[in-house]
């Protein structure tokens, strides 16, 4: 990878989000400061028969209307929603694809789970009829690259496309290719990320994993470094962001946009024991990619996890690089539920619509810290406070970890706050 130049620095210009907490970027902003929850019990099937019977999922989104028609049977919701997120993000960076050269064009997206729910309804046609009642569509809508295949066709993107599967930390990997397409020719990449899993198929895949919470009462079934941390609720949707390069931007007059993505690295920890280890050194290697100290760093987006061991393993890490208590930390994601490969791309877009707005979301949920995890976790409301770089953490089941560092856009640059341009209408 080459090294970021000022013009090729990866600007976020555009954020599109489809989430348990709102569809559209402000309405989910507006739950999050509100702590208003989007997990409820699931509502796309009876749960009655599975353990896990609580989950984030989106209310009353349907493709219709949303997407191009034909494409509501040839695709799977998750794809739904990726291409909904990605018109607003695109809408929301006010530009237009059709006026740049489209082999400079890029999309790369992550996936967990692919089409999960398309792919249950076609083997309830094979297994209760035969082959001929399968959709053609099924050798594509399943793909873990239909998302990426479909928002490229969509937009006319011809440049480089890809997806990254790893899990809950895909996000931050594809937003880091994303920077380094930038780096090499590409003028503009869509990326982030979605997922939708919430069918029998898809939640009994993943209740493998042992790290599901079975609790039923919304308000505590997750609540991550909490001493009854009794695993996580698996959610939907996610977010599009639009990056391009800082020149790109700048010709656009779109200056800083949202923010820059300043740093990023991975690791893998595939023994569960070295995870506080791998995190440490994936945090380290992130804030050096940066050219950041960890005093420049005023939050932390936690991948919080949910489960005492892997809680304690994340905050002591954090805790090895920042110091006890030094440095807030949140994760929004309890009002979600985890998304998976919408995950992450999800606390990228809360990050910065925090630096942009000065506040810091709180996490709704936990009461009591756990012993071993001495973090200043940002509770009760959210925290006024100024926010230059944001880390956002992220960990894939499995052992995938990954790190990123954004950086608020300098004064001058900065987009007007969405939040306080609305107050100054409303006066």
């Amino acid at each position: 990878m080459t090294t970021p130049t000022k013009e090729t620095a990866a600007v976020v210009t555009g954020i599109g989000v489809v989430a348990p907490t709102g569809v559209g970027t402000e309405e989910h902003w507006r739950s999050v400061l509100a702590g208003k929850s989007g997990i409820g019990r699931i509502t796309r099937f009876d749960p009655s028969p599975y353990p896990v019977r609580l989950a984030g999922e989106v209310p009353g989104f349907t493709g219709k209307g949303r997407i191009p028609n034909r494409l509501l049977p040839q695709t799977d919701r998750w794809t739904h929603m990726a291409l909904a997120a990605a018109d607003e993000a695109l809408e929301d960076a006010c530009i237009d694809l059709g006026r740049l050269p489209e082999y400079e064009i890029a999309v790369v997206t992550s996936s967990s789970s692919g089409g999960t729910e398309f792919g249950q309804q076609e083997m309830e046609r094979l297994y209760r009829n035969d082959p001929s009642w399968v959709s053609a569509y099924q050798s594509i809508a399943w793909f873990y690259a239909a998302t990426t295949g479909q928002i490229s066709i969509k937009n006319g993107a011809r440049g480089p496309c890809g997806v990254v599967c790893t899990e809950q930390a895909g996000g931050l990997d594809a937003a880091a290719q994303a920077r380094g397409l930038l780096e090499t020719g590409s003028r503009v990449v869509l990326t982030g990320g979605t997922d939708a899993s919430l069918c029998p198929y898809g939640v009994v895949a993943q209740m493998s994993t042992g790290m599901l919470s079975t609790a039923e009462d919304q308000g505590r079934a997750f609540v991550p470094f909490d001493e009854a941390a009794c695993g996580y609720v698996p959610g939907e949707g996610g977010a599009i962001l639009v990056v391009e390069t800082a020149a790109s931007a700048a010709e656009r007059g779109r200056g800083g946009g949202y923010g820059t993505v300043l740093g990023h690295a991975a690791g893998f920890a595939a023994d569960p024991g070295a995870s506080r280890r791998v995190l440490a050194a994936v945090i380290r290697r992130a804030l050096r990619d940066a050219g950041t100290d960890p005093g420049d760093v005023d939050a932390v987006f936690a991948d919080a996890m949910g489960t005492a061991e892997q809680d304690r393993a994340e905050a002591q890490a954090i805790t090895d690089v920042f110091g006890p208590g030094g440095v807030p930390v949140t994760a929004p994601k309890t009002l979600t539920g985890r998304l998976y490969g919408g995950g992450a791309p999800l606390d990228m877009a809360t990050a910065l619509l925090s630096m942009r707005d000065g506040v810091l979301p709180h996490t709704v949920g936990p009461s009591r810290k756990a012993a071993g995890c001495d973090i200043d976790l940002v509770l009760d409301r959210p925290r006024d406070t100024e926010l230059r770089a944001v880390l956002v953490l992220a960990r894939g089941h499995g052992g995938f970890t990954s790190a990123l560092v954004l950086g608020r856009p300098e004064e001058d640059d900065a987009p007007v706050s969405r939040r306080n341009r609305d107050e100054g209408e409303n006066r």
